[in-house]
């Protein structure tokens, strides 16, 4: 997915002694033209990554274009943080995101969703720093759950951390549907 990290030694890495800007939104905009709605086809929705939202962390999930091999060349990434920096005199506007990857390379059979599962490295979730640029639009997940019913205690808000495996909901909105169609 690009330059890691490890790529880079420490000591090759220019220092930086500015300001780093944290947001806890982000808007997308974006051509639908499915929806005429907007300005000449354009359609815009608030993307959130938020450690105190209405009582709970909220971390949405974002359609992220990587040029992959399957889904249409998208990933899932759950936004962990917005950042803005400047370095050499231009900005950078980035998210840290919790990779996604697709299991398998098509959508389930049943279902017609593509089925993601969070990428390890190890024990420790795959976290990558993406250009605010490669978010294509935000992304609904809904965790296969299996046969028994979730428990009567159970909070909406640790659903991205509950399951081992979500399906990608194309039906969530026309825009997701033209995305992974």
């Amino acid at each position: 997915m690009g330059l890691i990290s490890t790529d880079v030694a420490l000591a090759n890495c220019p220092i930086f002694r500015r300001r780093i800007n944290v947001y806890h939104s982000a808007v997308a905009r974006f051509y639908a033209p499915s929806d005429l709605g907007g300005a000449g086809g354009m359609y815009s929705e608030r993307i959130r990554s938020n450690p105190n939202w209405h009582g709970y962390a909220r971390r949405d999930t974002v359609l992220i274009d990587v040029n992959g091999p399957v889904m249409r060349g998208l990933v899932i990434g759950r936004v962990l943080l917005f950042f803005s920096f400047t370095f050499s005199d231009r900005d950078y506007k980035c998210a840290l995101v919790r990779w996604f990857v697709p299991v398998g390379d098509a959508p389930d059979p049943d279902t017609g969703m593509w089925v993601v599962e969070p990428e390890l490295q190890g024990r420790e979730p795959s976290l990558a720093i993406v250009k605010i640029d490669a978010v294509a639009c935000a992304a609904h997940l809904i965790g296969v759950y299996g046969p028994a019913p979730l428990p009567e205690y159970f909070h909406f808000s640790n659903t991205l951390d509950a399951f081992n495996r979500y399906f990608v909901n194309p039906y969530a909105d026309h825009h997701m549907y033209e995305f992974l169609k």
